[in-house]
């Protein structure tokens, strides 16, 4: 997946496109241009860490300055935002330990559901949210994050879901909390439905949204 200490993104997003024909997932045009981003964090591991993805949308805005800008009501001075963004992560790939303060545009911390559409996924945390989760210690090695040990990870309790699980959402429940996701064995698509997305942390100190080799 790398050349001369660069990543090769057209052969890793070839590897999503392979993902996707397993899962029957539909691939309309625009995953087709740059639109579609990978990322492997500048660790250059990206078949264990990294993830590919399309921000459907991620709109923001005051109420009366939107669309037509006809709307004269009671929230027209407020600010909104909102996304929808689809998640890739390749066979037992990790998306890293990350959380979401906000950022310097005057909105608050993201707070973030995600449906698992294809494939397996362990939500990873700092705090439990529904309760069900287990301490990252019990789960099997394969389903635990990569960093798991690491003294930078905040990160303490996990939980399996599926496609095909009772409950396919999991929610983020504590806002500015550190959170992150692992791919089960034929890898995974999550939909992801949010606040607007400007601010993003990692725990491992020197990691960015990005790939290497890439400027």
């Amino acid at each position: 997946m790398y050349k001369d200490g660069k990543l090769d993104i057209a052969a890793v997003k070839q590897l999503y496109f392979d993902m996707f024909e397993r899962f029957n997932y539909p691939v309309p045009q625009v995953l087709k241009t740059d639109q579609f981003w990978v990322a492997d964090f500048m660790q250059g591991d990206i078949l264990k860490l990294g993830m590919g993805g399309i921000f459907w949308i991620n709109d923001k805005g005051m109420y009366k300055e939107h669309g037509s800008k006809q709307y004269k009501g009671e929230f027209a001075e407020q600010k909104f935002g909102y996304l929808g963004h689809d998640i890739y992560l390749l066979p037992g790939q990790t998306l890293p330990e990350h959380r979401h303060i906000g950022g310097n545009e005057g909105y608050g911390p993201k707070m973030e559901s995600w449906q698992l559409r294809y494939g397996e996924v362990t939500f990873f945390g700092e705090y439990k949210g529904e309760g069900s989760e287990v301490a990252l210690s019990e789960l099997p090695a394969d389903k635990r994050p990569w960093g798991f040990g690491e003294p930078w990870m905040k990160s303490k309790f996990g939980l399996t879901r599926s496609a095909q699980s009772e409950q396919v959402i999991y929610t983020l429940q504590d806002p500015e909390s550190w959170h992150g996701q692992v791919a089960g064995p034929q890898g995974a698509i999550v939909t992801e439905y949010a606040t607007y997305h400007n601010h993003v942390t990692f725990s491992k100190p020197g990691m960015e949204f990005a790939c290497t080799g890439h400027a």
